[in-house]
């Protein structure tokens, strides 16, 4: 198993989270997983300026083919996806930063 580090950062610190906000953005990715991104398990804590989150996922599969991206860029596609899709995640935080090259 694969686990990524990574946040989104709220637009305004001016206004405290909302109540439920982990949870509402745990099914929002949930809601654009891929079943090729082999999502296992997402965990989230508010902080003042950000949702930290950690993104589980499961190792390659055997038979997949070795071009299988690197468990940081699908964790950056599964939230910039989820970012452009989702009102809440376009209002409330900013687009995911890119994921470094060669990751």
């Amino acid at each position: 198993m694969e686990i990524v580090y990574t946040s989104l950062r709220r637009r305004s610190t001016a206004d405290p989270a909302p109540p439920g906000e982990t949870s509402e953005v745990v099914g929002i990715l949930w809601a654009h997983a891929r079943p090729e991104e082999r999502l296992q398990h997402l965990t989230a804590r508010s902080e003042a300026d950000r949702v930290d989150l950690l993104v589980y996922l499961l190792g390659p599969r055997p038979d997949a083919d070795t071009a299988d991206q690197p468990p940081l860029a699908v964790a950056h596609d599964l939230l910039a996806r989820s970012h452009r899709a989702s009102p809440v995640l376009h209002r409330r935080y900013l687009p995911p930063t890119p994921a470094p090259s060669g990751c």
